[in-house]
């Protein structure tokens, strides 16, 4: 049994992030905290505005989830670098794409086609 799952990890520093990571995350015995690059998540329990996690030593926002095979794991466009330690296991397992087994980075169109809006009203707050 893998003790680790490849994931989507992205920081909510707003609205949208504009990068993101894929990488391996493990799960703590309860499976109430997740481990990633040296970091604690814990579960938000709902109560997160488009994040699910926040980091247990600092307190951000994350939006952790398990990888889509289309590779449009963010709510908007999203440059994402995938780890190098799960590269070729993501490539070939997860997207079906032997051939990228090397690529470090791509960008995600996202779920949603951002109209600008929202992302343009987050970016004259910051």
């Amino acid at each position: 049994m893998k003790k680790y799952e490849i994931m989507y990890i992205e920081p909510k520093e707003g609205v949208a992030s504009l990068d993101a990571h894929i990488g391996k995350v493990r799960f703590s015995k309860t499976g109430k905290t997740l481990k990633y690059n040296g970091r604690e998540y814990q579960s938000l329990k709902g109560s997160g505005f488009k994040a699910n996690y926040f980091d247990a030593g600092t307190g951000e926002w994350y939006w952790i989830s398990k990888c889509r095979r289309d590779g449009n794991d963010g709510l908007y466009k999203t440059k994402i670098f995938v780890d190098e330690d799960i590269r070729a296991e993501y490539w070939e397992g997860i997207r079906n794409m032997p051939e990228r087994r090397e690529q470090d980075t791509f960008t995600s169109k996202g779920k949603h086609q951002a109209n600008g809006k929202e992302i343009k009203k987050w970016r004259e707050n910051v």
